[in-house]
């Protein structure tokens, strides 16, 4: 187990700062024979998680971990977050080593390409437009945004980039009478989805109104003891494997969100394509896709994803996980 940093081509700078690398923690877990599976977890970085939290977390189990331990029970030794995220990865790995049914065919998927989302960062508005006109071929596109004139960079990146599916987030960054006066012109540019545009905690003011715009919760959903405050106030939850705790947690938290008539996305914390392959299994039941960290760094582990203009197949090399 080690910390690895990936440093990012351009800085990306969102409602909540800036970040100009992903620290990641990742681990390998060993059996008697020789099979050895892998994870990656980047944690949750506005909760506080750096990767010593993580490697603390997962030394203060290693003990149950080595002993043999399944992933339903990883479940009830570890709260969700990035040790658990890269302890499940590499146990869903290890079983696929060992020849086991991979974890796409164990969850009746096949392993079909997505199209991610590539993100644009905060920028001048001159900034978005050029950025927009160069991502032009990409068929989704995510627009980070704050709180000062949202409308007018997703208008510059809609006239760069005319055709594509837009995404636009603001991480929690305006007030819902903010929402409520920028999702018909919003609507109006062609938006497919606003993400957790309001904060944490102000829901209740969503309460009787219907936003042109379909609405999705991120930051506002963890665990499914979170969907009730989403239920009735969005049509779609954002599913990040770091925030739930693995591919496992991630998938009963997917059939909570449809079983509550929501639709899925799935996101990611920019890790590299060690971090996305267990993300790319939900990825197949979702509406949208944004698993787009290994695009936004110049380096990436061996036998990564290769993708082309967003649209990603899962990596044919099984050195690189599952």
């Amino acid at each position: 187990m080690h910390a690895h940093d990936w440093p990012l081509d351009v800085p990306l700078r969102i409602a909540r700062g800036s970040l100009s690398c992903q620290p990641t923690v990742q681990l390998q877990l060993t059996d008697a024979d020789g099979f050895a599976g892998r994870g990656e977890a980047c944690g949750i970085p506005y909760k506080g998680e750096p990767p010593a939290s993580i490697m603390a977390d997962v030394e203060a189990v290693r003990g149950k971990v080595e002993a043999g331990i399944t992933r339903e029970a990883l479940l009830s030794l570890l709260p969700g977050g990035g040790a658990r995220m890269a302890l499940d990865a590499a146990l869903w790995d290890l079983e696929a080593k060992r020849g086991g049914p991979d974890p796409f065919r164990a969850n009746g998927l096949s392993a079909g390409p997505v199209q991610s989302a590539y993100t644009i960062g905060i920028r001048s508005l001159a900034d978005y437009a050029r950025t927009a006109r160069e991502l032009a071929g990409f068929a989704l596109l995510k627009v980070k945004v704050d709180a000062s004139d949202p409308l007018s960079a997703v208008r510059a990146v809609r006239a760069g980039a005319p055709d594509a599916r837009l995404i636009v987030d603001s991480n929690q960054s305006w007030s819902v009478d903010q929402l409520k006066r920028l999702a018909g012109p919003m609507a109006e540019l062609g938006v497919s989805l606003l993400e957790q545009p309001i904060p944490v905690g102000a829901e209740t003011g969503l309460d009787g109104w219907v936003s042109p715009v379909p609405l999705c919760a991120d930051e506002l959903i963890d665990t499914e003891a979170d969907l009730d405050r989403a239920q009735g106030r969005f049509q779609v939850v954002n599913i990040k494997l770091d925030k739930a705790g693995g591919l496992t947690a991630a998938l009963r938290l997917a059939d909570a969100v449809a079983a509550r008539g929501m639709g899925l996305m799935v996101g990611c914390m920019l890790g590299s394509s060690l971090s996305m392959a267990p993300a790319m299994v939900l990825a197949q039941r979702c509406a949208f896709v944004d698993l787009d960290g290994p695009m936004l760094h110049g380096a990436d582990v061996p036998h990564g994803f290769r993708y082309a203009d967003g649209r990603v197949d899962r990596p044919h090399d099984p050195n690189l996980w599952g």
